[in-house]
């Protein structure tokens, strides 16, 4: 039985060799040319800080390299800070600082004069206690589904799952979209004619005013900051889970213990510093959220959406008769709160750590 041939080697002509040497030549060069740039930046950055260093000293350096920074800061964060106080003790229309009469506390004064601070009614500045009480509707609801659900989410994706990396994608896109597509998305879904409307009729429901009604509105609001937002703190729980060790699983495993004692007593424990990040990030963004509540309901119907973020732009800048000085004093007065209440809660966090540990 004739046996198969058997395919000759091809030997490399004088074309392949020719080829190859061309090639090799041509990366020598790049690296070449690459070295010779990099050597170049070099030398013009060491012109430049050479002789800084010898005017400065070698420990003060580090001040030089915080400079751009601490010049970035200072223009556009603390300088800011301080215009605001500055507007916040004085009034009239006018926006240039030296236009404007100081009044020392009257805006404050202004804003916190009420007869019965539970009806807004009776209040001179009655729209900035409703966006103060819609506020604290909307964080207590607000960050506390989003911790729960995100935490539920970041337990289910620390599983073993089939499709896990995909599941962590289609948690973590909503992120990536812009607040005012997210907010035109979900505007699309729940306006009257809008697509959940269209499924509730196709069903034999009569349509229901979402985004008309003052207690859907909110909840709606709610329900599509946790959607949009939820993935960003799902990822930092995920990390903080898979930083814990396998081996504190496998030994409590050995003791017998069930999934509820391992949750309480190993996973929560060494995810709390986690937690408390969580807590505080999604507590400073739920207190400045506008975007996608303005574009969603316009702080509507009437005031039942309204938040401070909202209304101090609107009394700032929403107006033909901006007062400057009241969204000011609003502004400050939202930092104050704000700065307390973070600090209370990372207080009552390192207290629950030390218990739980």
């Amino acid at each position: 039985m004739a046996g198969r041939p058997t395919a000759m080697p091809r030997t490399r002509g004088p074309g392949d060799r020719g080829a190859s040497a061309v090639g090799t030549q041509s990366r020598s060069l790049l690296g070449r040319g690459l070295q010779g740039l990099y050597a170049l930046l070099m030398n013009a950055v060491g012109l430049v800080m050479e002789p800084i260093q010898r005017l400065v000293g070698i420990r003060r350096m580090a001040w030089v390299f915080l400079v751009p920074n601490l010049l970035v800061f200072g223009i556009f964060i603390l300088f800011p800070m301080v215009l605001n106080l500055y507007y916040a003790t004085t009034a009239g229309p006018r926006l240039y600082p030296q236009d404007r009469p100081y009044v020392g506390s009257a805006n404050f004064e202004r804003l916190f004069t009420c007869t019965d601070y539970t009806n807004p009614n009776t209040c001179l500045e009655d729209r900035f206690w409703r966006a103060a009480r819609n506020t604290g509707v909307f964080v207590l609801f607000q960050v506390g589904g989003m911790v729960v659900i995100s935490l539920v989410t970041a337990l289910a994706l620390n599983r073993k799952i089939v499709a896990r990396g995909f599941f962590r994608s289609v948690f973590f896109y909503p992120v990536l979209l812009s607040p005012v597509v997210v907010a035109l998305i979900w505007k699309w879904i729940l306006q009257r004619e809008g697509v959940l409307n269209a499924i509730l009729v196709s069903l034999g429901s009569d349509p229901i005013n979402f985004l008309l009604d003052g207690r859907w509105a909110m909840t709606w609001v709610i329900l599509v900051s946790i959607w949009a937002n939820m993935g960003f703190y799902t990822l930092i729980l995920l990390a903080g889970l898979q930083s814990i060790p396998v081996e504190l699983y496998d030994a409590g495993a050995i003791d017998g213990t069930s999934g509820v004692q391992s949750f309480r007593h190993i996973t929560l424990p060494l995810l709390m510093p986690t937690m408390m990040v969580v807590l505080v990030l999604s507590l400073i963004r739920a207190v400045q959220m506008f975007d996608e509540v303005f574009v969603l309901t316009g702080g509507g119907p009437g005031s039942a959406t309204l938040l401070m973020v909202q209304y101090i732009y609107q009394t700032g800048f929403g107006t033909q008769n901006p007062r400057f000085g009241i969204a000011a004093a609003a502004s400050v007065s939202l930092g104050a709160v704000l700065l307390v209440v973070t600090l209370i809660q990372l207080r009552v966090g390192r207290g629950s750590e030390r218990h739980l540990a």
